[in-house]
């Protein structure tokens, strides 16, 4: 069973990096002291704890894994509204992200 690093040095060990290569986890890190570094996972580690996980019970850490991935890709990235996309949601807002760009590119092509 994995076990979290107790200390935030052993994020930086050796075996963390090699069981992160076995799983297929990419690593990511800026410099140290950087309080934005993970500001954006820590924001949506918190929302799923806070809207999902403190919610729901699961009966066995498989059962918590499928549910969590279904919330995640059926609500958070299909239907909740997003405040850095203009309250619209992800996939929304990339679908009209992706028309902009073509109509600029339309217009580049024309030129």
């Amino acid at each position: 069973m994995l076990q979290p690093p107790v200390e935030l040095a052993e994020y930086t060990s050796e075996a963390y990096n090699t069981l992160c290569d076995r799983l297929g986890v990419v690593q990511s890190m800026g410099r140290v002291g950087s309080a934005l570094d993970n500001a954006a996972a820590e924001s949506f580690n918190s929302l799923l704890k806070v809207e999902y996980i403190h919610r729901h019970r699961f009966a066995t850490r498989t059962e918590a894994r499928l549910k969590i991935a279904t919330w995640i890709t059926g609500f958070y990235n299909q239907r909740r509204r997003h405040s850095a996309a203009g309250g619209l949601p992800p996939t929304e807002f990339e679908r009209t992200i992706t028309e902009a760009r073509k109509k600029s590119d339309q217009k580049c092509q024309a030129a």
